[in-house]
């Protein structure tokens, strides 16, 4: 059974900084591209970062909003993969998603991810 576990949410200055981390088990990680999606009360769920190998060669792709702030990491030996959120403002408040794609594509287009962790929130205070 695949499991994504998020954790390292919680309330923060704007200007601040979080790492959240993302544990998966019950896969075969390091075949897996990896994303992080976020969610506001009263929007969409938007893309934030991702990897993969078979689209897009090992690259890291952001959202708009987030580049230059935010970075994405994995660590394949501890099934994890990290959201560094540097520069933190209010509207980056959301509930944080990570998310696995077993064919590795690591793309901004949330229907090709298989699998969901049940998000951990972040908010911005102003």
């Amino acid at each position: 059974q695949v499991q994504l576990v998020e954790s390292g949410g919680g309330l923060v200055r704007a200007g601040g900084s979080l790492r959240l981390s993302c544990a998966a088990s019950g896969l075969t990680f390091s075949s897996y591209a990896m994303g992080w999606f976020r969610q506001a009360p009263g929007k969409e769920r938007e893309f934030v970062a991702a990897r993969g190998w078979s689209w897009t060669g090992g690259s890291t792709y952001y959202g708009d909003s987030v580049k230059g702030r935010f970075t994405f990491s994995r660590d394949n030996a501890q099934n994890t993969v990290y959201l560094q959120m540097n520069s933190l403002k209010p509207e980056d408040t959301a509930v944080y998603y990570c998310a696995a794609d077993k064919f590795g594509r690591g793309v901004a287009a949330e229907e090709v991810y298989d699998y969901w962790g049940q998000g951990t929130q972040v908010t911005v205070s102003s």
